[in-house]
């Protein structure tokens, strides 16, 4: 009912930038998204455990984790349903799948009543850093 799509993976060279785009939409064009609080990253190294990244809430308090503060930016569309994730100064550690995580999205199919979907994760999209 509910989805998000991930964009903007590629492989880089070490000291590069990429972008990450994480867009919420409805599954069907009668699914219209109300809300979502907060929305995460998160990244999986080939080998690793799932690693939160950073985080952005509906009011626009932010959070990162150490390995990438001061290089990535995470930010939101003014809808509040796209998420941004800008990467500079790219290593060849930051390489892995990045996720987009939503805790929450409140969500009315037309006609029906509005619904939570919790916990809501994208398909992922690849982020290689060459040395």
């Amino acid at each position: 009912q509910v989805q998000l799509v991930e964009s903007g993976g590629g492989l880089v060279s070490a000291g590069g930038s990429l972008r990450l785009s994480c867009a919420a939409s409805g599954s069907i064009l009668r699914i219209n998204i109300l809300r979502i609080n907060t929305m995460n990253w998160y990244r999986q190294a080939p080998g690793k455990q799932r690693e939160w990244v950073a985080s952005i809430t509906s009011g626009g308090s932010i959070n990162y984790a150490d390995s990438v503060k001061g290089r990535f930016t995470i930010s939101r569309d003014n809808a509040g349903r796209t998420a941004f994730l800008q990467m500079h100064s790219l290593k060849p550690e930051d390489t892995a799948v990045y996720y987009c995580n939503a805790d929450r999205i409140l969500f009315r199919e037309q006609g029906a009543d509005a619904r939570v979907a919790v916990d809501y994760w994208g398909q992922g999209t690849l982020v290689t850093v060459s040395s």
